[in-house]
């Protein structure tokens, strides 16, 4: 039988906004597992997506037998309550069958149908992997657990930390491996990227000892991921006080096809949670040469508050001065330049409208129509009329769906949030939003 190759999703969750890591046992507490309780009861934009108790990195090495008994403890008695997956992470390592093994060991535990806690797990996170043949190795592990305590095979989703050069290319052989009868691989879930441990493996250096950023990791994780109907996770972003330079990361990713990220803390899990999905209002943006700036919505005009951007109106034209270098324009011309320097980012309630817009079109018979956007630009008191057409047909439209499809993913998987985001799009954008594409 030859390989099967697909890249439709597998699970039921098709998207994940956040990967939330908490330590399975806190050593010299007089309760061990208080972290875990306290993460077991976060509700809302405070609950991950997925969580992950994690008995690996975050847990001391003489702490993780204890930290196993831990997950099913918290597991057992809080799981049915907390409102989305559950992963832990548990010990693994290409170069080392012990490791390996202790690792088997904590899954098979923690798997014992007769603890209490599988039945409010979704599956488990494997670090440090190599090679294809090393994924092959813990899929393995995770059919010999389904079959010793009696559970479905492929019932435990797996996903693997992406640590390692070997890790990286191994991605590539994914489509192949992916339901060929000698395997269950079809169980992958995440492929989450662990830049430390990865620059490490790459023996990469900064002069300032900061992790490279890593691009290219992070553009074939998300490539790998939809090539083999997988979800993409950057890795933990660790200056926890740094909300822009997070927001900035979640945004680079967003435009790689990666919308989900680990999450640190309760705060990085709540701007996790709401980066992805569309704004509440839309916005007009200026490029003022240096960067794009919001202008200030006064109703019928966009304004422009900043010094780098200058515009003055003479008896023939206009003169603009974009961070000191001039333009002498006509009204055309200045109009021209102003489309160029301008973008609109559409709110949800933008996106539904015209998606509502062209589903009507196309349900008349027409194939494409255009949308019109429109704005007048106040600069140094001076205004000017823009509007600019955009042509929409079915690829721009399946185009535009993906951030509905996140926000109706999210709205069904999460109920917990369903007042949150009420309150951020209003009832009515809601139920628009959850049956638009439909």
């Amino acid at each position: 039988m030859t390989a099967r190759t697909h890249d439709e999703r597998l699970h039921d969750r098709e998207f994940v906004r956040t990967f939330f890591t908490t330590p399975t046992a806190v050593e010299g507490e007089e309760d061990s597992a208080k972290m875990l309780r306290s993460a077991s009861g976060l509700q809302g934009m405070e609950a991950p997506d997925v969580w992950v108790p994690d008995n690996e990195d975050a847990t001391a090495p003489s702490m993780r037998d204890e930290g196993a008994q831990n997950i099913v403890e918290v597991v057992a008695a809080n799981g049915e309550e907390f409102p989305s997956e559950i992963h832990p992470r548990i010990v693994w390592h290409r170069d080392s069958p012990e490791t390996r093994y202790q690792g088997f060991q904590h899954i098979l535990d923690i798997a014992d149908p007769e603890k209490g806690a599988i039945e409010h797990l979704d599956g488990f996170v494997i670090p440090e992997v190599g090679g294809i043949d090393d994924w092959k190795k813990a899929d393995e592990f995770f059919t010999i657990v389904e079959n010793e305590h009696g559970l479905d095979e492929g019932s435990l989703a797996m996903s693997v930390i992406i640590e390692s050069g070997a890790a990286e290319l191994a991605m590539g052989d994914l489509r192949e491996e992916m339901g060929k009868p000698t395997n269950n691989l079809e169980r992958l879930f995440m492929l989450v990227d662990g830049e430390v441990d990865y620059t490490k493996d790459m023996r990469a250096i900064t002069p300032t000892g900061d992790l490279p950023a890593w691009p290219e990791l992070r553009h074939n994780t998300s490539r790998g991921a939809s090539a083999a109907g997988l979800i993409a996770v950057d890795g933990p972003y660790d200056d926890i006080r740094d909300v822009e330079g997070y927001r900035e990361r979640m945004t680079d990713n967003q435009a790689k096809g990666m919308l989900g990220i680990w999450s640190l803390t309760p705060g990085q899990v709540v701007e996790a949670n709401q980066a992805p999905l569309p704004p509440e209002s839309g916005r007009w943006l200026l490029d003022d040469g240096t960067q794009q700036v919001d202008l200030d919505d006064q109703g019928d005009e966009q304004v422009y508050g900043g010094d780098r951007v200058s515009l003055e109106e003479t008896g023939d034209g206009y003169v603009l001065s974009v961070g000191g270098d001039e333009q002498e324009l006509d009204e055309d011309e200045l109009r021209e330049e102003l489309l160029d320097m301008t973008a609109y980012v559409p709110s949800m309630d933008d996106i539904v409208d015209s998606m509502e817009e062209f589903e009507a079109a196309r349900d008349a018979g027409t194939g494409a129509i255009a949308m019109e956007r429109a704005a007048t630009i106040v600069i140094d008191d001076v205004a000017i009329d823009i509007a600019t057409d955009r042509m929409w047909d079915e690829a721009t439209y399946q185009a535009a769906m993906t951030p509905v499809s996140l926000f109706q993913d999210v709205y069904e998987n999460r109920p917990d949030q369903h007042d949150d985001l009420a309150d951020r799009y209003g009832e009515s954008v809601v139920e628009r939003a959850t049956d638009v594409g439909n």
